[in-house]
């Protein structure tokens, strides 16, 4: 495939991934109705998350043409200010998570595979706050080899773990969680795989961009 075609598929993985990400956002509002606490912070995790990728992939559009991102740009700077936003938000959750992990509310469960649960949605937070917040970096200079080497690298990263928090969202955990229903394995299993094939063709694209040697 051509560095255009790579692009192109990219783009479209990527804007199939945001309709994707606001369509879980609403299952997820809708099959927990009325929501808890927790229940609503997750919503809106997710929402939030649409948003980030909304403006990241108009980023990365123009990242991938390439084209510098001026520094007045509305969107970069939306980005910029938003996405720590949703890594403390995900990271609060997961903070969650973890004290009750550690306080025993969970007794039946199994320690090696709560800890794995844990390790697995730390990295894929702290990935994902890393693409992010490479192409920030770099947006001014698409041509840069340090700054495509890295956000190469953190895409890679985050497809990898992409696929294993699809993995944790489909295999209930002895002690920690049930047999999900039927509608649950398609939803979150369809957006698991569309975030590692836009992670990996967001990959491609980047290293076939014209002026990468």
């Amino acid at each position: 495939m051509t560095a255009t075609r790579w692009r192109q598929a990219a783009l479209v993985a990527l804007w199939g991934l945001v309709a994707a990400t606001f369509g879980l956002c609403a299952y997820s509002l809708a099959s927990g109705w009325p929501p808890n606490d927790l229940g609503a912070l997750g919503t809106a995790r997710t929402f939030l998350a649409a948003v980030v990728l909304v403006w990241w992939t108009q980023v990365f559009a123009r990242y991938t043409r390439p084209a510098p991102t001026p520094e007045e740009d509305g969107v970069w700077r939306s980005l910029r200010a938003l996405f720590p936003w949703l890594t403390s938000l995900r990271l609060a959750l997961w903070g969650l998570s973890l004290f009750v992990y550690l306080a025993g509310f969970l007794p039946e469960a199994n320690p090696v595979a709560l800890t794995a649960l844990a390790t697995v949605e730390l990295g894929f937070i702290l990935a994902k706050n890393a693409v992010y917040g490479t192409l920030v970096r770099f947006a001014a200079a698409p041509l840069e080899v340090a700054g495509r080497a890295r956000l190469g690298s953190w895409l890679n990263a985050a497809a990898a773990l992409s696929l294993a928090i699809g993995v944790v969202n489909l295999v209930p955990v002895a002690g920690l969680s049930g047999e999900r229903p039927a509608a649950d394995l398609w939803v979150y299993g369809l957006h698991a795989a569309l975030d590692v094939a836009a992670s990996l063709l967001a990959l491609r694209a980047v290293q076939t961009a014209p002026g990468v040697e």
